[in-house]
């Protein structure tokens, strides 16, 4: 990655209070060299009910996804993030963050990854049980505008999940 002369792409500050761990950068975000930089990171803007600004304020959000470099596109949407990465660079960069009270879990690696045996069956019943998770962790789909059939879907996922988020983000950052 960096003979491509691309930089590690993710954010941590000790004062940060919620990390965000998704799968990796898209290929926008990789270029700008900003984490969640595209319609995707516009739309976990709007989930999480706070602004861009607050988004890309590393005392307040950390940004550490399963692997900190684009991965290439694969069969059907991005390749996997590199096995190994998250358990290696995920445990020293947490430690180094002690404010950090929630995790949100962005995507099927995230979950995988932190919650093992405990996610369920699916993606969207780990989402749809989200609450089983808290107050460490909160399960979520990927924003990406590609998830409106799956959102059209999972209504419960506006109704039921958003409002949820919002208010526990809301407290997390002491709003």
């Amino acid at each position: 990655m960096t003979e491509r002369g691309w930089q590690p792409l993710f954010t941590a500050h000790p004062d940060a209070r919620i990390a965000i761990v998704g799968q990796a950068p898209g290929r926008h975000a990789q270029a700008s060299g900003i984490p969640w930089d595209d319609r995707s990171g516009r739309n976990l803007v709007d989930w999480l009910g706070v602004t861009l600004t607050q988004l890309r304020d590393p005392s307040l959000f950390s940004v550490l996804p399963m692997d900190f470099y684009f991965p290439g596109k694969g069969p059907s949407g991005d390749a996997a993030p590199r096995r190994g990465f998250a358990s290696r660079w995920h445990p020293p960069l947490l430690a180094a963050m002690p404010d950090v009270s929630l995790t949100l879990l962005v995507g099927a690696y995230a979950q995988a990854h932190y919650l093992r045996d405990a996610r369920k069956r699916t993606l969207t019943a780990t989402v749809h049980d989200f609450r089983e998770y808290l107050p460490t962790y909160f399960p979520l789909v990927h924003p990406s505008p590609l998830n409106f059939r799956w959102q059209a879907r999972n209504e419960w996922f506006a109704t039921d999940v958003l409002p949820e988020l919002r208010v526990l983000v809301a407290q997390v950052l002491g709003r």
